[in-house]
This record gives C-alpha cells, structure tokens and sequence, in this order.
C-alpha cells in the first residue's frame, strides 16, 4: 500500500495517519489506534490489519500492507457480502505474499 492509501474505509483512515499516529503516540495495544480518527471502529473489517501494522511499529518496523489497494477495497466488498474475511487477503497483506507461488 501506498501511504496515502486508506487501511480504514469507513473512517478514510490513510497507512500515513496511522504511521504518523503510532510514532508520536506509541500505543501499548493496538486497540488505541481507534484514538486515531476512530479508525477500526466501523465495520471491523481492518482490525487485523491495524494489529499487524500496530505489530510491526512495536517491533520497529516501518509499518505497510502489502497488499494493492484495489485488492483491499474488493475483500472488504466481499466481507460485508458473506461477513468473512478473505484469509488469503489478510495472509497477503501481513506477509507479502503475492498469491499461492509466493
């Protein structure tokens, strides 16, 4: 994802708000980002993301989805539709992977 790219839809919470959010606020549980324009609080749907980002910060990592954004927007569609996450999706998006062959 690109910084300006949003993690959370409801809220338009972009990757760059909540990076600059966990740098000056260093929260202890990733919960705390909600503090950040709310971000998580809607649908539910980026609340693993927003550990994983939350997981990387507390490790000192830059924290980035990798995941394209068209990919995201269309597995949050798919969740409101059936209300399950898309494990390939939320797998991509934590590891890197670009599908089965890595």
């Amino acid at each position: 994802m690109d910084p300006d790219d949003q993690v959370c839809l409801c809220f338009h919470v972009s990757l760059r708000k909540i990076r600059t959010f966990l740098a000056r606020e260093n929260p202890p549980v990733a919960s705390l980002i909600s503090e950040c324009l709310s971000a998580g609080t809607g649908c539910q749907w980026c609340v693993p993301f927003l550990r994983h980002l939350h997981a990387q910060h507390q490790r000192g990592e830059t924290p980035d989805l990798k995941v394209s954004p068209e990919r995201y927007v269309q597995a949050r569609l798919d969740y409101h539709r059936t209300n399950e996450r898309d494990a390939d999706v939320v797998r991509e998006a934590n590891d890197g992977l670009n599908g089965p062959d890595g």
